[in-house]
């Protein structure tokens, strides 16, 4: 507690902090319900891997397109109500998916359930940057992924527990997505209204006004300019974009993380192949417990440790540490995927690799890409940037999970008869071995190339960062005659 009263701003609340994280866990646990039944879901509609792929697929695409909503929907509106509408939005999707009798309700499900996403994610990642202090950011990027984990691990294991069994006569896969839901309703409407957001306008001080903050305090004074119209709002957002694209460590970022969101996507078949493997229901759920638990602490650990190296090493530290992290997804995958005896009686072995890979290969978003966001563009751009990486990065992104089920079917074996899959409970060795191979490649070979990439920021961060910091000062001086905040 005392670090958190040492990296975070004035303008956030203790309460407000606690629903904002917990927004983020049922983000997480949301995204985590399908891919934990996969086998189930395939069963019930006659689903190849490559079609439950789409409905990945579907759910990322829709979700990057949708991505700059968040940045113009944060230019008009309080980005409490604009993440508790995006809540309620993949609620009602989630809920859709647990009575869906085909697979186009399936789909269309997934496709508003994008939307929601959409919308939630960059308003998230912007508040926790307008949150925390500078050289605390870090953390506060890795608390919010430590609660994010938290709920992907609470959402599949709820989910594959669940999926064996029936409740009232309804499967068990489809009473977790109800769950999910009513449990995201609640959530969204205590964000909605209990949150109070850190940019919105306060009775300002001469020590708590920021630039932005202070900005806003001279438009309130002119009465027209209360409230910003649609029109406005849209030329605000394209000036945020064209201002967002021009700066080269946006650039660099977002061109790997197209690799890098392609080996995170891939990981979606996990539950799977598991259980392709021969594991029962429990044994599979307890090794992604490992798997998350590991990433719950890696993205913390990541943050502090992108926050420390770069307090020794300015300019460097951050982009070692998310160099590191990415490479290691290399050698974990192919001692899981490859070498690792494909045998339902190695748990332990997997285990320890899961555990690994959790905790080393989480690490890029809290130690660098998000507090670097937050560092290299001005403070008004900031949710406008979220968005943008998302829209950019998920809309490549979303070809991991087709991608693994082609590789899976038509390079590495993988064997589906025309009326669709029955997985035994004794599993299917040879189709867990084609479904591994194509997790492999699709992670393997983007990961190394992200790494690489990383390596152009040593020559745009520290400039950039410093043009940013120039703006937001210069930003001070020209709404108000007093002091800029800290934060920024």
């Amino acid at each position: 507690m005392p670090l958190l009263q040492r990296t975070m701003g004035s303008g956030m609340s203790s309460m407000s902090l606690v629903l904002i994280n917990l927004a983020a866990t049922m983000e997480r646990a949301d995204e985590s319900l399908l891919p934990a039944v996969y086998k189930e879901v395939s069963e019930a509609f006659h689903l190849s891997p490559s079609q439950l792929g789409v409905l990945t697929f579907v759910r990322i695409l829709v979700q990057a397109l949708c991505s700059p909503l968040a940045g113009l929907l944060a230019v008009r509106y309080n980005r409490s109500s604009v993440i508790g509408l995006g809540t309620l939005l993949w609620a009602f999707s989630t809920a859709a998916l647990a009575v869906a009798v085909s697979f186009t309700q399936c789909t269309l499900s997934r496709a508003v359930n994008g939307v929601g996403l959409a919308i939630v994610i960059p308003a998230l990642q912007s508040f926790i940057a307008d949150s925390y202090l500078e050289e605390g950011r870090g953390v506060g990027f890795g608390l919010l992924n430590l609660v994010g984990a938290i709920g992907g691990i609470a959402g599949s294991l709820t989910a594959t527990l669940m999926a064996g069994h029936t409740y009232l006569g309804v499967p068990g896969w489809r009473t977790a997505f109800l769950l999910g839901a009513v449990a995201s309703t609640v959530i969204g409407c205590l964000v909605h209204t209990q949150v109070q957001d850190p940019s919105a306008p306060t009775a300002p001080t001469p020590t708590s006004l920021s630039c932005q903050d202070s900005h806003q305090s001279n438009i309130k004074d002119s009465e027209e300019n209360t409230r910003m119209s649609i029109r406005s709002a849209w030329r605000e957002s394209f000036v945020a974009m064209k201002a967002v694209l021009k700066v080269p460590t946006f650039q660099v970022i977002i061109l790997q993380g197209l690799f890098g969101t392609l080996a995170g996507v891939a990981q979606v078949f996990f539950t799977m192949w598991l259980e392709l493997i021969g594991f029962s229901h429990k044994a599979t759920a307890s090794l992604l417990g490992v798997f998350y638990i590991g990433a719950a602490i890696g993205v913390l650990l990541g943050g502090w440790m992108g926050d420390k190296i770069e307090r020794i090493l300015p300019g460097k530290g951050r982009i070692m540490c998310a160099q590191f992290s990415s490479f290691m997804a290399v050698p974990t995958s192919f001692f899981l995927l490859v070498l690792l005896p494909q045998d339902a009686h190695k748990w332990a072995l997997f285990a320890e690799i899961f555990l690994l890979m959790g905790l080393t290969i989480t690490w890029c978003q809290s130690c660098a890409n998000n507090p670097i966001f937050a560092e290299v563009v001005p403070e008004r751009y900031r949710t406008m940037v979220y968005a943008f990486d998302r829209a950019i990065e998920l809309s490549f992104g979303a070809l991991a999970a087709p991608a693994v089920g082609i590789l899976a079917e038509r390079v590495f074996g993988y064997d589906i008869s025309s009326s669709g899959i029955i997985i035994p409970d004794s599993g299917s060795p040879a189709e867990a071995r084609a479904l591994s191979r194509g997790v492999f490649w699709v992670i393997v070979i983007p990961s190394a190339i992200c790494s690489l990439l990383y390596t152009f920021l040593y020559f745009t961060y520290v400039k950039d960062r410093a043009e940013a910091r120039a703006y937001d000062h210069s930003c001070c001086i020209k709404y108000s005659n007093l002091s800029c905040d800290s934060r920024v």
